[in-house]
């Protein structure tokens, strides 16, 4: 997994009004937490732009003066009105201490039934694992090559050594469903088979059936 560098500064107070003042300047509030202690501090709003507008997963690596810590995004807050970034918190990692994260479903290959009509659809973006970061994949890669229509794969079918999964078992991740002009192939092949059948064997009992009248009539 890979990782984005931020640098911050100690916050001087902690509050609303603080908290204002660093946003009215760039900055965003941060808290980072779940190590030995927990640390107020704030960065400028430009770090955040390739951690959170981004699909892709990080761990983060934050300075806060002369120290270093090693963290994950944990969870963000934007304004409700003019979707600014407002609020950011940071999980720190610790040696041997598992994590929740939500990783995004990604495929691989082609599905078979997509070729013949089908449409390809991802009902879940992401998955939530747990497990130890060193453990945790940059993405649930799923194989579609021999998807056919009709065919789902669920959480329940997906492995990952030394990950569990916070989604239920049954939960559908990608499905190969059916689609019109799938539908439409299908039915005409089988009006097609249906037509070639009947004629066939219209002209012959046709046939039969003007032959005996003639019989009789040459009797």
């Amino acid at each position: 997994m890979k990782t984005v560098s931020i640098s911050g500064s100690l916050r001087a107070n902690v509050g609303k009004k603080d908290a204002k003042a660093l946003r009215a300047a760039g900055e965003v509030p941060c808290v980072l937490y779940g190590g030995k202690e927990q640390i107020h501090f704030s960065v400028p709003r430009k770090q955040f732009k390739s951690l959170i507008y981004t699909p892709d997963v990080h761990t983060v690596e934050v300075s806060i003066g002369d120290k270093k810590y090693n963290a994950i995004l944990q969870e963000t807050q934007f304004h409700v009105l003019t979707d600014e970034l407002i609020h950011v918190d940071l999980l720190e990692l610790v040696e041997g201490k598992p994590v929740t994260m939500n990783i995004p479903v990604r495929t691989s290959g082609a599905a078979p039934g997509v070729r013949a009509g089908g449409r390809l659809v991802k009902k879940l973006k992401y998955v939530k694992l747990t497990g130890l970061i060193e453990n945790m994949p940059d993405a649930v890669t799923i194989a579609i090559d021999n998807m056919n229509i009709g065919d789902t794969v669920r959480v329940g079918d997906v492995n990952i050594d030394g990950i569990t999964f916070g989604n239920p078992a049954n939960v559908s991740l990608i499905a190969v469903q059916t689609t019109r002009v799938a539908a439409n192939v299908g039915d005409a092949e089988g009006e097609e088979g249906e037509g070639e059948e009947t004629a066939e064997g219209a002209p012959a009992a046709e046939g039969e059936a003007s032959k005996e009248p003639a019989k009789e009539e040459a009797k």
